[in-house]
């Protein structure tokens, strides 16, 4: 949770919390903002190719140890940016972070988490993201003009930190699954799966919505705004707050099932999205919309953490970074393509568009077979797995 804490909260989403003070020393169109936030999210998507190529082989510490100092290093040269150049660098840079430092931990939980626990914990994992948000929104209002500088300073320090305090506790090494042999099966053909197509489509648009909201959300609740005003930073911290619900995401999927919970998320987000686009100025509107997307775009990491481990069981984390090189295609797409949009129509426009996009998701659907996930373990002493369990557990 810390790691997600410190790649997607803060070297990721920091980007669209500080956008307005960004913009103005930077003098950014709307267009060139896009643009930045679609080239972070490239280096998100090589970073992701790695983990998918080298996580069997060297286990998740060195890939979490890659994201961390890569999250580190990209805020403290954003931090320091002299001209548009650097601070297009260090963004990037940072934007490597996330996609070393998400889905090694699939392998990560199947290791170091009895059988019964893993989805739950998979699904609660992504929530650290959110209690990085609400410790950012506040700094956001404190360090005004120049002074958004010292909080990118502390953002990396905290990602060392944390990075020190994995490379001390994650496990290195292969897979025990892949010297089983599994690791010679995988090809196009294994990641081709039919039952991988929904998930495929749903990660694609929730990286393409989410990207466009944590990109232009602040920008457009402070359009209207006096210089100074802490709405845009409230509005921040109070999705954070709101977020931090995700970590009931794996009882909410063992209650309901994949497939209703993807209904109630997607549903959330359209219309936490549909609001920026409808009144934006309205305060009202502005804590709805922080108070419906928080939660259901935190939980949504977890859903597709928890499908994927259905759909790729025998190697997760390798499976988990193809349906995360969905999102992240969603996410170079989204901020510009949007933000094209958005000059020639309006950002309002471009909410809206993207509400639109986020109800068409419920498309694409877990199957039945996939639609829920284990129980809490019981005592071992008191659990005789029937016949056929394990494999029914994957």
């Amino acid at each position: 949770m810390a790691a997600q804490g410190v790649t997607f909260g803060f070297a990721r989403y920091g980007y669209g919390l500080f956008l307005p003070e960004i913009r103005n020393e930077f003098d950014l169109s709307v267009s060139l903002v896009g643009l930045i936030g679609s080239a972070t999210y490239i280096s998100y998507l090589i970073a992701l190719l790695i983990v998918g190529v080298l996580s069997a082989r060297f286990g998740p510490r060195p890939l979490v140890i890659a994201g961390g100092l890569s999250a580190a290093a990209g805020m403290l040269l954003v931090a320091y940016a002299e001209g548009t150049g650097m601070l297009v660098a260090g963004l990037v840079m940072a934007g490597l972070s996330p996609g070393f430092a998400w889905a090694p931990y699939s392998d990560a939980v199947d290791r170091m988490v009895p059988e019964r626990q893993r989805e739950r914990v998979m699904a609660l994992i992504p929530s650290g993201t959110a209690f990085a948000v609400v410790v950012a929104g506040p700094l956001a209002i404190i360090a005004k003009g120049p002074a958004w500088q010292y909080a990118w300073t502390a953002f990396a320090v905290a990602a060392l930190a944390v990075t020190l305090y994995n490379a001390r506790i994650l496990p290195g090494g292969p897979h025990r699954r892949t010297t089983e042999g599994s690791a010679q099966r995988v090809s196009l053909r294994w990641f081709a799966r039919v039952q991988a197509v929904p998930l495929y489509l749903t990660a694609l648009s929730y990286g393409l919505i989410g990207a466009v909201y944590w990109t232009f959300a602040v920008d457009a609740v402070s359009q209207d705004l006096k210089e100074g005003d802490p709405t845009g930073p409230l509005f921040w911290t109070l999705m954070g707050l709101a977020g931090t619900a995700g970590v009931f995401t794996g009882v909410l999927i063992a209650r309901q099932g994949l497939r209703r919970t993807q209904v109630y998320l997607f549903l959330a987000m359209a219309a936490a999205i549909a609001l920026l686009g409808i009144a934006p100025g309205a305060i009202p509107a502005v804590a709805a919309s922080a108070v419906l997307y928080g939660p259901a775009f935190m939980a949504g990491s977890g859903l597709l953490a928890v499908w994927s481990y259905q759909v790729f069981p025998e190697q997760p984390s390798t499976g988990f970074s193809s349906a995360v090189f969905f999102l992240g295609i969603g996410t170079i797409i989204g901020p510009a393509a949007l933000g094209a949009f958005a000059d020639h129509y309006s950002l309002r426009a471009a909410f809206l568009l993207t509400a639109a996009i986020t109800l068409l998701t419920l498309l694409a659907r877990p199957s039945r077979r996939q639609n829920r996930i284990a129980a809490p373990a019981e005592p071992a002493a008191a659990h005789v797995p029937a016949v056929g369990e394990e494999a029914r557990m994957g």
